[in-house]
């Protein structure tokens, strides 16, 4: 899509596809901190509520990868009001829905309607903005991308306690509308769009992509909580997920026309971008889901400030973004990568050498390094895999991109949650051991306990004191889970230093006379 030259022009364009994806991200995470409520309000148990959010999340995997080929089959301008009109649409049905069994279809419907959105506005801005102009382009996009899941949960918070868990949808109507009033005025398909023609649809490479996303995103939401592969369930998804994703692949590079173009991948620049992307996105998404959970399980903060801590990660790439934006047309976009994942593996560093003493400044202070990192990381990395993409092939190259970072979201908090369930229980082992009456520190914290008993003139005795116990054994849990939270920080942090040589071996971003995206003229509306 290729619009007005005017600047003007350019931001409304930008205002109208970033208003709608924000608040399709964000319906993503609003809805998490809602379950409890709405499993009250619909007489439904809270793990089957759960299917609130694997429904809407197996309807998006879906369609994001095939965007580009509903772009081409519908039109590319055509798809985006479509999606507005059934993700607005569906949202006010979901704030509706009498019953669980409802909700979870009208979610479904969120979620195709929702799915293009993102790889849509992604191609948008690229083709809006000039060459020079296209880190602006993608600054804008990482600072919706990244504030959005970021200020879900606080928004969703919000308005569930100040309102209720319906308005957590309904806030999405006044969004869409004006993003389709913008759309309407402002957008139009350049001539490459609509010059292209519907080709012969691989029914069976769509059946497989469907089949394959469906099974493995069912599994990566449902898999701890089935206890993994100990579930035949867990055992059946895997295995059709592993057969159709398979099958697809060879389906995909042998077919004349393809649902999904995997031979973008012979681009050093577009393989090297997309690895970076899905273990990016794998530690992001597990850093914002722990963080919380320390401060509240550990520090006894309460939600909302915990959501604070979190928040300023948002607050630092809000305001790096665009400087990120304006650096790449001056500084190799190779260097800010490198220096947003040297930023993120300081961050998780710091992360990894908490305490159960730490205060709340030291605990937001690595997030909003995090924030910065992310930034650097984020835009400059978009705009060096997308730069040797031609126009024709943009769509599906955001579609693969947004799917993979999808993914990686996905098996990071699959990862994340199954790593905190499990580790903590090998870390107890081990400092149970040291719990003896013939452990030092043992026998001298009894000592101690026990002089500030009998300085009462009480006679005490710790194994006639079950309370006594039980405080040292909650101790104990709190060290085990204290532990695991910093291991897999260590781990993140080794993940950011492994992915700084892929970034080096990219290929420079080329000059904007030999980019092979045309710059956007009044001609092409």
């Amino acid at each position: 899509m290729v619009y007005g030259s005017s600047s003007s022009e350019k931001w409304l364009v930008a205002l109208a596809v970033m208003g709608v994806t924000v608040m399709e991200i964000m319906d993503g995470t609003v809805v998490n901190v809602s379950v409890p409520h709405i499993a009250g309000t619909l007489a439904a148990d809270v793990s089957q509520t759960t299917w609130i959010m694997t429904s809407y999340d197996v309807s998006s995997a879906i369609v994001m990868p095939i965007a580009a080929w509903l772009g081409t089959f519908f039109g590319r301008r055509r798809l985006l009001i479509l999606c507005m009109l059934v993700f607005a649409g569906s949202s006010m049905l979901c704030g509706v829905a009498p019953n669980l069994q409802s909700l979870i279809i009208f979610r479904v419907l969120q979620g195709l309607g929702g799915g293009a959105l993102q790889p849509i506005s992604m191609a948008v801005l690229l083709e809006t903005f000039t060459v020079k102009e296209r880190g602006m382009a993608m600054g804008i996009w990482g600072m919706g991308v990244v504030l959005a899941p970021i200020c879900g949960p606080l928004l969703g918070g919000w308005l569930t306690d100040n309102l209720t868990w319906r308005w957590v949808f309904y806030v999405n109507l006044p969004i869409c509308l004006l993003s389709l009033a913008l759309t309407l005025l402002y957008i139009h398909d350049p001539p490459y769009i609509r010059s292209q023609r519907p080709e012969r649809i691989d029914y069976l490479g769509l059946g497989l992509l469907c089949v394959g996303m469906g099974a493995l995103q069912v599994l990566l939401d449902k898999g701890q909580l089935e206890d993994w592969f100990s579930s035949s369930f867990i055992c059946r998804l895997a295995a059709i997920a592993a057969l159709a994703l398979i099958s697809l692949v060879y389906r995909e590079l042998k077919t004349e026309h393809p649902i999904i173009d995997l031979r973008l991948f012979k681009d050093r620049n577009y393989a090297d971008g997309m690895t970076i992307t899905f273990c990016f996105s794998f530690v992001r998404s597990g850093s914002i889901l722990l963080l919380p959970l320390f401060l509240q399980k550990l520090m006894g903060y309460d939600a909302t400030t915990a959501g604070w801590a979190v928040a300023f990660s948002g607050i630092g790439s809000l305001f790096l973004s665009p400087v990120v934006g304006r650096m790449t047309s001056i500084v190799d976009s190779r260097v800010l990568v490198v220096v947003g994942l040297a930023l993120n593996a300081y961050a998780v560093y710091l992360f990894g050498n908490f305490n159960t003493h730490v205060d709340f400044n030291t605990a937001w202070f690595p997030r909003l390094i995090q924030g910065f990192g992310t930034a650097a990381t984020l835009v400059s990395l978009t705009t060096l895999t997308m730069c040797c993409i031609p126009p024709h092939k943009m769509g599906n190259a955001t579609g693969i991109y947004n799917m993979i970072g999808n993914l990686g979201s996905g098996f990071g908090i699959a990862a994340a949650t199954t790593f905190m369930a499990r580790r903590p229980q090998f870390h107890q082992n081990r400092l149970v051991e040291h719990l003896t009456p013939f452990s030092l520190p043992f026998a001298d914290w009894q000592q101690r306990l026990a002089e500030q008993f009998q300085s009462s003139g009480d006679y005490w005795d710790i194994w006639d004191c079950r309370e006594s116990l039980n405080q040292l054994y909650i101790r104990m849990q709190d060290q085990s889970w204290m532990k695991s939270f910093c291991d897999l920080y260590w781990i993140y942090t080794l993940i950011f230093v492994a992915l700084i040589p892929f970034a080096l071996w990219m290929r420079r971003e080329p000059p904007p006379s030999q980019c092979p995206i045309p710059e956007p003229t009044r001609e092409t509306r």
